[in-house]
C-alpha cells in the first residue's frame, strides 16, 4: 500500500514538472492526472478566452468545462511540430465559443423576427389568432413552445444543438448516435419548426447548426 502511495505521489510529481507538450501527450494515452495539470495551469486563461466571446458567466463556465473534455477527446489531433499547447487550446477554445455564439445569435435572430412580425399584426389579426399566440415575447420559449410538438428523438437533437450549443458532431459523441443519424433528425427538426414559423409569421426563417 505504502508502494502504492509513493508510486503514485512520484507520477504527480513528474506530472507537475511535465511541459505542457509533454502533459498533452500524457492526455493522449488517457492520464487523467495530466489533464488535471493542464486545467490547474491554464483553465483561468481559457475562460478569459471564452469570456471576451460569450458574456454570460454560466455560458463560459459550461464552455470551459466542454472545451477540456473536448482536449481529452481530440489530444491526439495535437502535434508540438505545429505549435505550443497552449496555443492549440487557446485555437480550440476561441473557435468552440464563436461556434456557440453563432448560435445562440441565430436562435435570437429567429425570435426577434417573430416578435417583430407579431407587433406589427393588426388587431383584428390577435383577436383572430388568439393571445396565446403572440404572448412569447421571450424568444427562448418561442422556440421551446415549438420544439416541444417535435417526436421525442427530433426534439432531443435540437434541444443539444439550439438549447445546449452542441455541434452535429459533439452530438453523436455525447449520445452515442451515428453521425448520419443525428444530421437527418436535426434537418427534420428545423424543417418543422421553419414550417411552424411561418404559419404564425408569414416568414421561413433560416436556421443552422454547426457540423
Amino acid at each position: 500500500m505504502l508502494y502504492s502511495f509513493d508510486s503514485h505521489a512520484k507520477l504527480l510529481a513528474s506530472i507537475q514538472e511535465s511541459t505542457d507538450e509533454n502533459l498533452m501527450t500524457a492526455v493522449r494515452d488517457e492520464c487523467t492526472e495530466a489533464l488535471n495539470e493542464l486545467y490547474r495551469r491554464h483553465h483561468l486563461t481559457l475562460r478569459a478566452v471564452i469570456g471576451r466571446v460569450l458574456h454570460n458567466d454560466q455560458s463560459v463556465e459550461d464552455l470551459l468545462q466542454e472545451v477540456f473534455l473536448e482536449i481529452w477527446r481530440l489530444a491526439a489531433r495535437y502535434s508540438s511540430e505545429k505549435g505550443k499547447a497552449l496555443g492549440w487550446m487557446i485555437t480550440l477554445a476561441r473557435r468552440r465559443a464563436i461556434d456557440r455564439l453563432r448560435r445562440e445569435q441565430a436562435y435570437f435572430r429567429v425570435g426577434e423576427r417573430y416578435q417583430k412580425e407579431t407587433e406589427q399584426q393588426p388587431e383584428s389579426w390577435t383577436q383572430c389568432h388568439g393571445h396565446e399566440d403572440i404572448e412569447f415575447s421571450d424568444m427562448r420559449r418561442i422556440l421551446a413552445s415549438i420544439v416541444a410538438t417535435l417526436p421525442e428523438a427530433q426534439r432531443m437533437a435540437i434541444d443539444l444543438a439550439f438549447f445546449k450549443g452542441l455541434s452535429q458532431r459533439e452530438i453523436s459523441i455525447q449520445t452515442k448516435i451515428p453521425l448520419g443519424t443525428i444530421k437527418t433528425r436535426l434537418e427534420l427538426g428545423i424543417r418543422k419548426i421553419s414550417a411552424k414559423l411561418k404559419e404564425i409569421t408569414g416568414e421561413s426563417p433560416s436556421l443552422s447548426i454547426a457540423a
